[in-house]
């Protein structure tokens, strides 16, 4: 009876004893799952402070590690430094459910889609002229670039030589903000969540978040510094929660908006020639660039991978445009504009309005997808039609500006007016004479 007493009494001190150590275990655990991911949020908090930190210290960092008398640990340093910028957390399967699910949504919409009453006819857009000219941008560095126009509130945003982005009120004619920051020209400007944050692109090798404020300016929150060569094409997803950039540098990154984190950085292994375009497909799974080298390449965003190459161009892809209907592809180069079928991919028409000498320098579908605009030594709009019909030229408006480059098109709401940059400093505004919106310059 003493022995099995004293044997029920071990038995249970080691059930007690084992119960703590599992205790201690499942803690243990606990506290492991909390400080990785302490840590990880510690590192993406880290990597968007080295956005936000201006370049004269990252110069000064420069300056401070080669000035190291031990070569070795400038090295180190250095390899440090350059390894821990090319780490990206890449696009998660949550950010890639997003992205179908839009995708899915938007393609049902796309099925149902009519062309709005409200939409401006044929005969209305035979009948534009220019109504205003607005001096947006220096005297000294004339030249606008590139545009964007958020259409529910009427405002245009452009992009120019003399290194500043301008937010427009087109109804009251007035500027609402001059983005200064950029120390090089602006070559691409996108609107983005219900306007309320302008991404510029630009030559100086950064991209910039500007943040509007309560007393109607914006504000750069923050620079992204990703890319080693100039920016050319900033695009926005359909989410209004990514967008992406492209470089000469042969990249193009997938960025989150709200964090500014490059998530992934694509390099083309394929060839040397850098992006001089870049636009998302409407439903926002594929990606479009043009290339330097008269190439458009068709990307699958989820795997990132080349899916579709277009050739046949001459010169640097200027511009690129999907259509609405979500199968028509439109590019500009040196030799014109060339439409693509997405469906059979393959170039069904093309258009080649100017000599030789005179490249084609942008290109863009309204959001109906019936108009279609061409710009260079002038700027014509075509009536879209089918794969097999023709595309007939409605109008051809001569270049005002007297340079000979209208370098950026865009159709305003319902295509009730065409906005035209060009490498002059003034915006115009062509449309209907006396009708509502048009401001007499």
């Amino acid at each position: 009876m003493l022995s099995n007493f004293a044997l029920e009494q071990q038995l249970h001190t080691a059930r007690q004893e084992l119960s703590h150590a599992l205790y201690q275990h499942d803690a243990a655990c606990r506290v492991i799952a909390r400080l990785k991911k302490e840590r990880d949020e510690a590192r993406a908090l880290l990597a968007q402070a080295e956005r936000q930190i201006p370049m004269a210290a990252s110069t000064a960092t420069t300056v401070n590690v080669s000035s190291l008398s031990n070569g070795k640990r400038a090295a180190e340093d250095d390899e440090m430094g350059t390894g821990g910028k090319r780490i990206r957390p890449g696009i998660s399967a949550t950010i890639i459910a997003e992205l179908t699910d839009c995708n899915a949504a938007l393609s049902q919409q796309r099925k149902k889609r009519q062309i709005p009453s409200t939409l401006a006819p044929v005969e209305a857009v035979d009948r534009y002229t220019q109504l205003s000219s607005f001096p947006l941008h220096k005297t000294n560095k004339p030249g606008i670039l590139s545009m964007d126009i958020y259409h529910s509130k009427d405002i245009i945003a452009t992009g120019g030589v003399d290194t500043n982005a301008v937010v427009f009120d087109r109804p009251s004619g007035q500027i609402l903000s001059t983005l200064g920051g950029h120390s090089k020209k602006v070559t691409s400007v996108k609107f983005v969540a219900e306007g309320e944050v302008v991404v510029t692109g630009s030559a100086d090798k950064t991209v910039r978040l500007w943040q509007s404020s309560e007393n109607g300016n914006y504000d750069c929150r923050q620079i992204l510094k990703d890319h080693t060569a100039e920016v050319q094409a900033v695009t926005i997803h359909a989410t209004n929660n990514y967008f992406v950039t492209a470089s000469l540098d042969n990249t193009w990154c997938f960025y989150e908006l709200s964090s500014g984190l490059c998530l992934t950085q694509v390099a083309d292994s394929s060839g040397s020639e850098g992006y001089t375009s870049a636009a998302f497909h409407p439903d926002g799974l594929i990606l479009g660039t043009g290339t330097s080298g008269a190439l458009v390449k068709i990307w699958d965003v989820k795997s990132q991978a080349s899916v579709a190459r277009f050739d046949g161009h001459v010169g640097a892809v200027n511009a690129i445009s999907f259509s609405e209907n979500g199968y028509f592809l439109a590019t500009a180069a040196q030799d014109g504009v060339k439409l693509w079928d997405l469906r059979k991919l393959r170039n069904f028409r093309s258009f080649t309005p100017y000599d030789e000498d005179t490249p084609t320098q942008s290109v863009e579908f309204d959001h109906s997808g019936s108009y279609l605009a061409i710009g260079g030594s002038d700027i014509r709009v075509y009536q879209v039609a089918n794969v097999k019909s023709e595309w007939h030229c409605i109008k051809t408006f001569p270049d005002l500006s007297g340079t000979g480059k209208a370098t950026c098109i865009k159709f305003g709401p319902d295509a009730k007016y065409l906005a035209v940059g060009s490498m002059d400093r003034n915006l115009r505004i062509f449309g209907l004479p006396g009708e509502d919106g048009g401001l007499e310059s």
